[in-house]
C-alpha cells in the first residue's frame, strides 16, 4: 500500500511537504525525502525513475517558500525577525546567534543554512531585510536547497534496508505506532513551550519600565544603559536610547572590569520578550551586581512611548530603512 501511494502521489507529497516546511509550518521535510529515497532504492524500476523530477520539485518548493520569507524581510525588515523571535519555541538568544552568523558570512550562509537548525528560517528574511539582490539570493538559496534535498534522498538510498525493516516493525503495531510518534512530537512541543512561558513568567517582575528608566536617567548618578542587540539588528534599526552603550553578552569581563558592582545597570534588546536582556542581567547579577534590570518591552517600548531616540553615527537619518520611523518628544 505504501509503495502504491508513493508511486502515485510521491512527487506531490514531497513537494507539499517541502513547501510547508520552507514556509515555516511545523512539518519536517527531511523524513519525506529520506523515505522517498529509500522507496526509490527498493523499487528502482518504478519509483526510482522519479528521483530526478522529485529533486527538481523539492528545490522548486524550497525556493517558493523561501522567496515568501525573503519578500517579507524586504518589505517589513526587522519586524519580520521580531515575529519569528516571538513565535519560536527556542530562546531569543538562539535567534540572535543566527543573526550574527549571517552577519559574518553574508548571503553565502544560505548554501548550508538548511543543515543548521534554526538558521534557515532567520537567514532567509534577513537576506531580504539587508537588501540582498534577489538574483544573488536565488543563486545561493538554490545551491543550498539542491544540497539539502540531494542529501535527504541519498540518505534514503543508502539506508533503504534499515528503513524497510523499521517500517516492517511499525506495520505490526498498526496505527498505534503513528499515534505514539504524533504524541511524542506534541509532548516535545508542549515541553519547549512550557519552558519558555516559565522563563518569561519568572522574569515578569524583574524588569524596569520605560517611565522608570526615563526618570532614573535624570537622576544623579544616572544608570548605565546597555544596548545588546546584534550588529546586524542595529543595521536594520539604526536608533538607540540616548546615551546607551553597545555591549556583548559574550564579553562580560569588560563590564566587570569597568563598572563597580553597585552601579545601576539597565539592559535592553529588541526581542519581544526581552529574554536576551534578561539572560545578561542574570549573568551580571550572579557576578555580583546588585542593581541590574532589563528594560520592559526593550527598544520598541521606548519608541512606542514617544521618547527621544538617537540615530547611530554610522547610519545617518537619510539612510534609515523605510520601515523604521523614530519618535521623539
Amino acid at each position: 500500500m505504501l509503495h502504491d501511494l508513493i508511486q502515485q502521489y510521491g512527487a506531490a507529497i514531497v513537494f507539499a511537504n517541502v513547501l510547508a516546511s520552507s514556509l515555516g509550518l511545523p512539518v519536517p521535510a527531511m523524513p519525506a525525502l529520506v523515505l522517498f529515497g529509500a522507496m526509490a532504492a527498493m523499487h528502482p524500476g518504478t519509483i526510482g525513475q522519479q528521483v530526478a523530477p522529485v529533486l527538481v520539485l523539492a528545490v522548486f518548493a524550497t525556493l517558493i517558500g523561501d522567496s515568501v520569507w525573503f519578500l517579507a524581510g524586504r518589505l517589513y525588515g526587522g519586524n519580520t525577525l521580531k515575529t519569528l523571535c516571538k513565535l519560536s519555541l527556542s530562546r531569543d538568544t538562539c535567534v540572535k546567534k543566527t543573526e550574527r552568523f549571517f552577519g559574518r558570512w553574508g548571503v553565502r550562509v544560505l548554501a548550508v543554512a538548511k543543515f543548521i537548525p534554526g538558521l534557515s528560517i532567520v537567514s532567509v528574511p534577513m537576506a531580504g531585510a539587508m537588501g540582498t539582490p534577489y538574483r544573488q539570493f536565488l543563486s545561493f538559496d538554490g545551491i543550498g536547497a539542491a544540497l539539502w534535498t540531494g542529501t535527504g534522498l541519498l540518505i534514503g538510498v543508502m539506508f533503504a534496508p534499515q528503513i524497510d525493516m523499521l517500517f516492517a516493525s511499525a506495520s505490526h503495531l498498526g496505527r498505534l505506532s503513528a499515534v505514539v510518534v504524533a504524541a511524542l512530537l506534541v509532548l516535545y512541543a508542549l515541553y519547549r513551550w512550557q519552558r519558555r512561558r516559565q522563563l518569561i513568567k519568572k522574569l515578569a517582575h524583574a524588569r524596569i519600565t520605560v517611565d522608570d528608566l526615563y526618570r532614573a536617567m535624570g537622576g544623579k548618578p544616572p544608570p548605565v544603559v546597555f544596548d545588546i542587540r546584534s550588529h546586524e539588528k542595529r543595521k536594520l534599526d539604526p536608533y538607540v536610547i540616548p546615551g546607551a552603550l553597545f555591549a556583548d553578552e559574550r564579553q562580560l569581563g569588560e563590564i566587570l572590569a569597568k563598572y563597580p558592582h553597585d552601579q545601576k545597570l539597565v539592559i535592553y534588546c529588541s526581542c519581544p520578550n526581552e529574554i536576551s536582556a534578561a539572560w545578561m542581567a542574570k549573568q551580571l547579577a550572579e557576578a555580583g551586581y546588585t542593581d541590574v534590570l532589563p528594560l520592559l518591552g526593550g527598544l520598541d517600548a521606548w519608541r512606542d512611548s514617544g521618547r527621544t531616540l538617537e540615530p547611530l553615527q554610522h547610519a545617518p537619518a537619510d539612510e534609515v530603512p523605510p520601515h523604521i520611523t523614530p519618535k521623539a518628544v
